[in-house]
């Protein structure tokens, strides 16, 4: 699990991106031996305003400055326990932030900064914010509904790292499978964190059937916008065997 950072230290990053209305996404790198290993964070405005976050990244000060435009951050979501590196230094920043962690994560979130609730309490229409099934270890998952469909924020879960960075990342990314050759489940997420792989199945194949899926969102890897249902469906059936 990465140290927590106690002042706002900006890592490698690319920049924001617009993917749908009111909704940004960055892709940013975990910096290590021999290699660079990609993480994501997606920002959301909400219906009365302000924006959530979802599993903060420190960016350079003009990236902030279009977060705060399109809202202030009023809720950061902790998606994990280990995606929790960068919430102490969000929270210093913007104080009046609200911080979700899932249950079984609270104690080492709390570590960094102390946590407000463990359910949604955002409260917007547009947002279905979800435990995923079968964890043995929380995870949440976030659908993000908008005029044109839905995108589906998913965090360790699923593992897209189709291009990995140095050597390094090379080796981990495919020694551990996370998603070189198509959407996974990452091994070690699979060994330490899914209990049971049948209900996380079943939860897929579900989200498969939303009817204007139009991207999945992870924290490591690429958008996967081409048949994002189909992927699913495949990660599904790949917890059969």
């Amino acid at each position: 699990m990465s140290a927590i950072l106690e002042k706002w230290e900006v890592g490698p990053h690319g920049p924001l991106v617009d993917i749908d209305e009111g909704l940004l996404t960055v892709a940013g790198e975990i910096v290590m031996p021999l290699g660079r290993f990609p993480r994501r964070m997606t920002v959301i405005a909400l219906q009365d305003g302000g924006t959530a976050i979802w599993s903060a990244i420190a960016l350079r000060e003009p990236e902030m400055r279009r977060i705060e435009a399109l809202g202030a951050p009023r809720f950061l979501i902790v998606p994990n326990q280990a995606h929790r590196r960068d919430s102490r230094i969000w929270k210093q920043r913007y104080p009046d932030m609200k911080v979700l962690a899932p249950p079984s994560a609270r104690e080492k979130v709390a570590e960094a900064v102390p946590v407000d609730a463990t359910v949604d309490i955002i409260g917007d229409p547009d947002l279905v914010l979800a435990k995923i099934a079968g964890a043995k270890l929380d995870e949440f998952a976030l659908q993000v509904k908008r005029a044109g469909g839905t995108s589906l924020l998913l965090n360790d879960v699923i593992g897209h790292v189709r291009k990995p960075h140095g050597i390094g990342a090379w080796l981990m990314a495919r020694l551990m499978g996370f998603g070189v050759h198509g959407p996974r489940v990452p091994r070690p997420i699979r060994r330490m964190m899914i209990e049971n792989p049948h209900a996380l199945a079943a939860q897929l194949r579900d989200w498969a059937t939303i009817p204007d899926l139009r991207r999945i969102l992870v924290s490591h890897g690429e958008p996967i916008e081409s048949d994002p249902a189909g992927a699913l469906r495949k990660v599904a059936a790949s917890l059969s065997s």
